[in-house]
């Protein structure tokens, strides 16, 4: 099972808001925590918020909809920041003139996810297939022979 979290219009740039994010993807939601507490950007307390409020939404399920889910198993799987609408400015500069420039928003997202006792993921997505031993043969595509360029006015 998964379990999500987003924020919405942030006012971070969606890059440095993926500085922060590379960090944690990956890692148990404790360790991500930790490493939140000390990392040293204006955006890691936003993420730890957002975090957390992703656990939370997987021990609600866990409590009230009676799904069984570990929360000290659980990871971080999907962590992105995507742009939102950008805020143009226009700052006064010298001899009567303007520079333009903007002001990014950022959606951060959080996907947390239960590892079972061997380290694999244990959460399945409905609707897969799973693969077969074997894989498709993947079929070349053939390569035309190059045009030869008519000479106007030869004859043959």
């Amino acid at each position: 099972m998964e379990f999500r979290a987003q924020a919405r219009y942030m006012r971070v740039s969606p890059q440095k808001a993926r500085l922060v994010l590379d960090l944690i993807k990956g890692r148990r939601v404790e360790d991500a925590l930790n490493t939140l507490t000390f990392t040293n950007k204006r955006v890691a307390a936003t993420i730890q918020k957002l975090l957390r409020s992703a656990v939370e939404n997987a021990n609600y399920l866990s409590s009230e909809k009676g799904i069984d889910v570990d929360i000290d198993s659980l990871y971080v799987k999907r962590a992105i920041a995507n742009d939102g609408p950008r805020l143009k400015r226009i700052r006064p500069a010298p001899m009567g003139r303007a520079f333009r420039y903007v002001r990014r928003i950022a959606h951060i997202e959080i996907e947390l996810a239960e590892r079972g006792k061997s380290g694999e993921s244990v959460a399945t997505v409905v609707g897969t297939e799973k693969a077969t031993g074997k894989a498709p043969a993947r079929v070349k595509a053939k390569r035309k022979a190059p045009v030869s360029k008519k000479k106007v006015g030869a004859r043959k």
